[in-house]
């Protein structure tokens, strides 16, 4: 009923009903034994005809569910991509699942996330009456309590007044109910939140690094520049340019700086690989992002340094060599 209401309402372009949503992280588990008594298991979703074009899931191969078709009720059944793969099956299109298992292919969907990117995508099936396809299932499992959800598409506008028409529509049918909804963006965020949470920790810790670094270098370079005034002074005296002075001064930094980049890039590439491998799907770490950051420790370092150096370097030498 709520969805018949929703559909009068122009804002909402599509909705679509469905016993878990994106808002669930992970969707009924089925285990059952095919024909050569081999334990297989995949996920389930029971949904009606609108769910593809809700949620924007592309098919690939044969048909959607027809709402025309009282058949496809307890007959028909859509899987991913992986479950094809799982099997073998060249032709999926009215294959049935080994195992006693009515339901047959009529569509194939492309592969989509349905929990979260820790997780590879699991071998998926999607039907219209869950209890006709568990009923050949040796064990089911469900992540959240199994009611209907209603996935609603909206036009482009005012989110606030998009949620007043969900609310009017849902008192139409339900005035002694509470409303409640969740918006899929804040709900798929929720998922990474440890992931962000450690992005900012690892910012703030690297940002404190380099500006400690920064003061132990510019300490470093001032107790160095005091140490060796007169060997400064005689060397313009006898005739080192500032360029000369400055290279002289930062060198050893320099050298102390690259040594700490030989010890830790394969320190952090280690590191970074056993954070990624809690990824199904990642990135692949780049030779030049590390390259990137020893350059830029390079300059850092030259950056704080110099300043010294060139201050020095350009000391009247008369002046540091007075006393003597």
């Amino acid at each position: 009923m709520y969805q018949s209401e929703l559909r009068k309402q122009p804002q909402v372009k599509d909705a679509a009903v469905s016993l878990f949503s994106f808002l669930e992280t992970g969707w009924a588990g089925i285990g059952y034994e095919d024909d050569q008594k081999v334990y297989r298991n995949l996920r389930m979703n029971a949904v009606d005809p609108d769910f593809l074009n809700a949620t924007n899931i592309q098919l690939v191969a044969g048909r959607n569910f027809s709402k025309d078709n009282p058949a496809d009720v307890t007959g028909a059944m859509l899987v991913n991509e992986a479950l094809v793969k799982e099997y073998g099956w060249d032709d999926p299109i009215g294959q049935k699942l080994p195992g006693g298992f009515e339901q047959r292919v009529v569509g194939v969907v492309k592969d989509f996330h349905f929990e979260s990117l820790h997780t590879p995508i699991q071998p998926l099936a999607l039907v219209i009456d869950p209890n006709a396809f568990t009923a050949h299932a040796m064990d089911v499992g469900f992540p959240a309590p199994p009611q209907r959800r209603v996935t609603v598409r909206l036009q482009p506008g005012s989110l606030t007044e998009n949620v007043e028409i969900l609310k009017k529509a849902w008192a139409a049918i339900a005035p002694n109910q509470d409303f409640e909804y969740q918006f899929l963006d804040e709900a798929l965020a929720q998922q990474y939140v440890q992931e962000r949470r450690l992005g900012s920790i690892v910012q703030i810790a690297s940002a404190l690094s380099i500006f400690v670094a920064c003061m132990g270098l510019f300490g470093l370079a001032t107790l160095a520049v005091a140490r060796r005034v007169k060997e400064i002074g005689i060397r313009k005296v006898l005739g080192a340019s500032v360029g000369n002075v400055v290279m002289l001064l930062s060198k050893d930094f320099v050298i102390l700086v690259l040594i700490a980049l030989i010890i830790a890039t394969p320190i952090a590439w280690w590191a970074l690989d056993s954070w990624l491998q809690d990824f199904a799907y990642r990135v692949n770490m780049q030779w030049w992002v590390f390259a990137f950051a020893g350059v830029a420790a390079v300059l850092i370092a030259l950056a704080t340094v110099s300043f010294q150096a060139i201050r020095a370097a350009l000391t009247n030498p008369v002046e540091s060599l007075r006393s003597e």
